[in-house]
């Protein structure tokens, strides 16, 4: 995802990211380098040489650093980004079973009543365009238990994001 403008909301102590789709704060309180009253933020722009990709600010000490967008959709927890994040995961994990499984490619492609390019597509962790369904039923082929866990945030009022575990047991 690409940047298109980024600016600094002094008020809010936090940078408002711009995306074709949407806007949103990145806080200062999650910057490595954090700007103080001493040391304040000068500079801040779309990185061309990180493909639009990230931003740069500049501290009037000089430091430097990059935010890519990939931290600030994780975040703010947008929600495609997060089923992306899973389904890489997913992916990953998957893969490794396909290759630790004593059972064929031929055998799990015939059992998963699919083709072989869209076997490899399932394998493929760059693939975003593939459901988690597909990803599960291979897993059901592999004979493993999915285990969905889904963590509420406390009643207290806190300020706790909802948690999203999954087990994968073989």
């Amino acid at each position: 995802m690409k940047i298109r403008s980024i600016k600094t909301n002094n008020h809010k102590k936090a940078f408002a990211v711009r995306t074709y789709k949407k806007t949103f704060d990145f806080p200062f309180a999650k910057l490595e380098l954090q700007p103080t009253a001493e040391n304040k933020i000068v500079d801040v722009y779309v990185d061309s040489e990180l493909g639009n990709e990230a931003f740069t600010y500049v501290l009037s000490s000089g430091d430097e650093d990059s935010i890519h967008i990939e931290r600030v959709l994780e975040y703010n927890q947008d929600p495609a980004y997060m089923r992306d994040l899973i389904l890489y995961k997913l992916t990953v994990e998957t893969r490794k079973l396909v290759n630790a499984s004593k059972l064929s490619k031929r055998e799990l492609i015939r059992r998963l009543g699919t083709s072989p390019a869209q076997f490899y597509r399932i394998l493929d962790e760059e693939n975003y365009r593939k459901s988690i369904d597909q990803v599960f039923s291979l897993l059901t082929v592999l004979d493993c238990r999915i285990e969905i866990h889904i963590e509420k945030p406390t009643p207290t009022g806190a300020k706790t994001r909802p948690k999203l575990e999954l087990d994968i047991a073989v």
